[in-house]
């Protein structure tokens, strides 16, 4: 299974900028880059902070720019994101019985889970009761199979002093929750600090984030102040298959130098 993620897109209106990148031209030249290399793909997932004051102009831009995809799409939010204004431009996307932009999705390779993190008025995002009742059943209704997490929000320690106090407000529910699956947890896959991490919990789970699209924080682990740069465009290629879980960054406008050669094995 081929799974294509983008996160943190952050849009903005036409012509605006967002920490000093066009997000539109971002999202737009990585979105080209998808659909002239990827139209196998079997899903894309956008793992929140989908415009940057969720306002619905700049749903509706995202909504255009998504148009031309020819795989399913599943929508997460972020801290940056408005439910109500996300809901009524992408009224097809599914929700929980409390409204909640949470989903499963089984595969030939587990299911897949799709959780919201969101809380207005919260930097941080926040997983209560009744999201986590939601959990319990979709991880319940897997049974035998590994389950893939999809979320906003990191649900571990991350160590990056900027996320310190606005990473997920949960006292460890979520992670706890998942970690007792008796089939496993695949991966984790989240969005939201603005630069490639990859590890594993102290329980052995594996997670990693995916780069934002837009504008992205110089690594700096100390400062509580970062600065914002530029950069290519990236995506993830997220593979899923009897290899395992898999997960390739692809920056969009690199410029070739030399070939490499042919390499034959041994």
């Amino acid at each position: 299974m081929k799974i294509i993620q983008l996160t943190d897109t952050h849009l903005m209106p036409p012509g605006m900028s967002a920490n000093g990148v066009d997000p539109e031209a971002r999202l737009r030249a990585a979105m080209s880059d998808i659909l002239k290399r990827h139209v196998d793909a079997d899903l894309l997932v956008i793992t929140g902070d989908l415009c940057n004051h969720g306002d619905a102009e700049a749903y509706a831009l995202l909504r255009e720019i998504l148009v031309p995809a020819p795989f399913p799409v599943r929508l997460l939010l972020g801290n940056h994101d408005c439910r109500p204004e996300f809901i009524a431009a992408f009224p097809e996307q599914p929700c929980d019985d409390n409204g909640y932009i949470q989903s499963v999705l089984d595969t030939d390779h587990g299911r897949l889970l799709f959780l919201d993190t969101h809380e207005a008025g919260l930097i941080g995002g926040a997983y209560g009761a009744d999201r986590l009742d939601w959990l319990d059943a979709a991880l319940a209704g897997a049974g035998e199979a590994p389950v893939t997490v999809f979320v906003h929000h990191p649900p571990i320690v991350d160590g990056i002093r900027h996320f310190r106090d606005i990473s997920l407000h949960d006292d460890g529910a979520l992670l706890a929750r998942l970690a007792l699956h008796p089939a496993g947890v695949r991966h984790i896959v989240f969005g939201h600090i603005h630069m490639p991490l990859s590890g594993t919990t102290p329980q052995g789970i594996a997670y990693s984030s995916g780069q934002s699209c837009t504008h992205r924080l110089i690594t700096d682990l100390d400062l509580p102040d970062p600065w914002w740069t530029d950069g290519n465009p990236t995506y993830r290629i997220l593979m899923i298959d009897e290899l395992g879980f898999r997960a390739f960054t692809v920056e969009v406008g690199q410029v070739p130098t030399v070939r490499a050669p042919l390499c034959v094995g041994p």
